[in-house]
């Protein structure tokens, strides 16, 4: 199953940890609670699911071997489409089911596209010709295309539709995101914002993306341009600008064509659907752009979290976050270190908050909390 395996067996433990790291367990089985009963809970479930695996990957493979196929074999519009599925996935999580058996495994070429494009540098350097027709598995690694390219036009069209008394607060926010998009290819913060605030702006994105990958393919560019500037020049400009510099000069005109249209086509969006893209906001919002991890933590409801309500109890009753030095746990007691014993409260006060009591030494403290312990302390890391 290779590398979908991987990702398939790492998205069940991570479902099973969320789903019963805090189960509630009775007393006499409390020892099992926490990442114990995850694994145990695991060990139990992987038997049918590699049953199941023996029954049914075969008639999955085959499905994703045709699909492959088919992009594989589709030339231009198969990398047009390549590249379109895999930013179209990433809301989903499902982009690496795309990328990944081109790039590291062996769905187009033995050992994956990265590494046979490294194992070859050498010998395409010495080569003239159209890149595309000596190594046409790597239109499916032009993906960072969108990524060096579409920032450009993207930010530009947020910066000029931004309120004017907004204009240097989104500036600000703009000019980090867009230089680490461009040389790293790290395109998270701005597409994430699309897809929460305005989502015909991602569909945008993702269409244009697949339209700039299948025009430089077309175009005779290949490669290994899956990220940003730093990887796909070290790669490719550099080693290889010598015999395909003048290929590589349309490359960079194609891609800064593409961020002109990038610009002039989400202006347009913005302003004719009065998106609330980042400066656009009213006066007294915060404008900002959003990352997965900003967005899941909204959705999270942690009001009715009893492990996070006991956290900010002991908290409270240990003078507060800045006289924590430093905090760890044994099996049932949370360990705590404070900088001035005279800001903690009495005994009372944790036992009264469900504690079972206190044990003090100097500035090192030991509430015993309980097996939920574990629980507690990753709240309490949190608040701190």
């Amino acid at each position: 199953m290779g590398i979908v395996g991987a990702l398939i067996i790492a998205g069940i433990a991570v479902y099973l940890h969320n789903k019963f790291f805090d189960m509630e367990v009775p007393k006499y089985v409390e020892t099992f609670k926490g990442s114990p009963m995850v694994v145990l809970i695991g060990f139990f479930v992987m038997i049918p699911v590699s049953v199941l695996a023996c029954l049914i990957w075969p008639h999955v493979q085959d499905g994703i071997a045709s699909v492959q196929s088919f992009l594989a074999s589709t030339g231009v519009f198969g990398v047009g489409m390549y590249t379109f599925l895999e930013r179209l996935m990433i809301p989903f999580g499902l982009h690496h089911f795309i990328y990944a058996p081109f790039l590291y495994d062996s769905a187009i070429v033995d050992g994956g596209i990265k590494a046979y494009w490294v194992a070859h540098l050498s010998e395409f350097a010495s080569m003239k010709g159209s890149l595309a027709a000596m190594f046409p598995a790597g239109g499916f690694a032009l993906t960072g295309m969108s990524k060096m390219f579409a920032p450009l036009g993207i930010s530009g069209a947020i910066y000029v539709t931004a309120k004017p008394n907004k204009k240097k607060k989104v500036l600000a926010l703009l000019i980090p995101v867009l230089i680490t998009a461009m040389f790293t290819g790290i395109t998270e913060p701005l597409e994430f914002t699309f897809l929460f605030i305005a989502p015909v702006l991602y569909l945008c994105h993702a269409v244009l993306a697949g339209l700039m990958s299948a025009i430089t393919f077309a175009c005779g560019i290949s490669g290994d341009f899956s990220l940003g500037l730093i990887q796909n020049a070290s790669l490719n400009w550099v080693p290889l600008w010598s015999t395909h510099g003048g290929s590589y000069v349309l490359q960079i005109v194609i891609g800064l064509i593409f961020s002109a249209i990038y610009f002039v086509l989400f202006r347009a969006l913005i302003l004719k659907m009065n998106l609330k893209t980042p400066g656009r906001e009213a006066d007294d919002e915060e404008s900002k752009l959003y990352t997965k991890k900003e967005y899941k933590a909204k959705k999270e409801n942690s009001s009715d979290n009893k492990y996070q309500i006991a956290a900010e109890v002991y908290m409270e009753g240990l003078g507060g976050k800045e006289n924590i030095i430093d905090v760890t746990n044994c099996a049932t007691r949370l360990r705590v270190s404070v900088k001035d014993v005279d800001k903690v409260l009495p005994d009372a006060y944790f036992k009264e908050n469900g504690a079972h009591g206190v044990v003090r030494n100097g500035t090192a403290l030991q509430v015993i909390v309980g097996l939920s312990v574990p629980n507690v302390r990753e709240e309490f890391e949190k608040l701190l």
